[in-house]
């Protein structure tokens, strides 16, 4: 509708949370007339839009300079004047790129909502002392806006009851479909992203609100944590940001290969860059993410990066305890044991798809290869 107004060299702007694959066909359709087109994820919330977001524009590089000093006004700053803004690449890239930030929020705000889970329904720990436990918790190496703002939550009261505000909010949680598009697209890819995924079927379970409490009443509740609550409150810190870590892992190595099958050529430690400041997932890690993808371009996945495996490997033996609590209590941990999981396969060696591949080949002649030689392999396992 906007096209007969315009002109060649006209520069249309979509920042909203556009279809990444749209964007691409919305640039093409525009380009024809000479009518260039920005895809623009933006992040920020209400904050955000007062005092400025983190932005990631992508598409028409011609159209790039023409914006760049306008929108390095807008952006959201940090300490040091740097802006959150920077050109993601060509096509949907920009928009695809706030579709994975969106998935790791996503991820990041149902682990924190399960360690949340743990600690008030599992071990009793009351809301007030969780705003001061999670504000402690933002003192230190899990500093970011979620967590500040999860303590800010914790401490709020209703101004009518006096109870504690989040108690009475019902826990079925929505969601706008970004998440979904970043799972469906990791399928695509053939990229595993089980913590995002876990994050976008807890929303899914948590909308079936008549259908739990009934099931509540027939298979039975949660038990409560009997052992020390400092224990579990010390280790739940660790195991939080190892899965935070894990997390971040998985949608980096989706971009990556989001990056080669769309010919975008991202540079990943441009994008968490402008994710530092404005943004939803603002986090103190960041800085060291952006640092690991400076200094190895290449870098496949960031468990592997020096800094994130040492911090991961010191922190998991108190991650497989938290996990291991959870599950013996009976409270659910979608996010976090995914996280645990994803690390735990990551590292394998040797999988159990060898057995798959053998089940395949029995039931559909679908083949195998063999370790030993090389070549395609067929057995006829009922006569063999």
């Amino acid at each position: 509708s906007l096209k007969p107004y315009l002109q060649n060299g006209d520069v249309i702007i979509d920042g909203g949370n556009s279809y990444f694959a749209d964007t691409a066909r919305r640039l093409k359709a525009l380009s024809s007339d000479g009518i260039l087109f920005i895809g623009m994820g933006v992040s920020g919330g209400e904050s955000g839009a007062l005092w400025g977001p983190s932005m990631m524009p992508g598409g028409s590089v011609e159209a790039w300079p023409l914006v760049k000093p306008m929108f390095e006004a807008i952006a959201a700053k940090t300490d040091d004047g740097e802006a959150m803004v920077g050109w993601m690449g060509p096509g949907g890239a920009g928009h695809y790129v706030k579709m994975v930030h969106n998935g790791i929020e996503y991820a990041d705000m149902q682990l924190i909502a399960e360690i949340y889970d743990l600690l008030h329904r599992g071990a009793g720990i009351s809301n007030l002392e969780l705003a001061e436990i999670f504000t402690d918790w933002n003192k230190n190496e899990l500093r970011s806006y979620l967590i500040e703002i999860t303590a800010n939550i914790l401490a709020q009261t209703d101004a009518d009851s006096g109870q504690s505000l989040v108690d009475l909010i019902l826990d079925e949680a929505a969601q706008k479909g970004t998440g979904k598009w970043t799972s469906q697209n990791s399928f695509d890819l053939g990229i595993a992203i089980p913590t995002i995924n876990a994050a976008v079927e807890s929303r899914m379970i948590s909308a079936l609100k008549s259908e739990r409490i009934e099931a509540s009443r027939v298979l039975g509740k949660a038990n409560r944590f009997k052992g020390d609550t400092h224990q579990l409150v010390a280790a739940a810190e660790q195991a939080l940001y190892a899965s935070k870590i894990t997390s971040y892992a998985q949608g980096l190595r989706l971009l990556k290969a989001a990056s080669q099958e769309y010919g975008w050529d991202l540079d990943l430690s441009q994008i968490v860059r402008v994710w530092r400041a404005g943004c939803i997932i603002r986090a103190a890690l960041l800085t060291d993410i952006t640092a690991a993808f400076r200094e190895n371009p290449a870098l496949p996945n960031l468990l592997l990066d020096d800094t994130f495996k040492q911090a991961v490997l010191a922190r998991e033996q108190a991650w497989r305890f938290v996990v291991q609590t959870a599950v013996g209590l009976g409270i659910p941990m979608l996010a976090g044991s995914a996280s645990l999981a994803y690390f735990d396969a990551y590292r394998s060696e040797r999988l159990p798809a060898n057995l798959t591949q053998a089940q395949r080949d029995y039931f559909g002649a679908h083949t195998y290869r063999r370790i030993d030689r090389e070549g395609t392999f067929h057995t006829d396992w009922e006569t063999d």
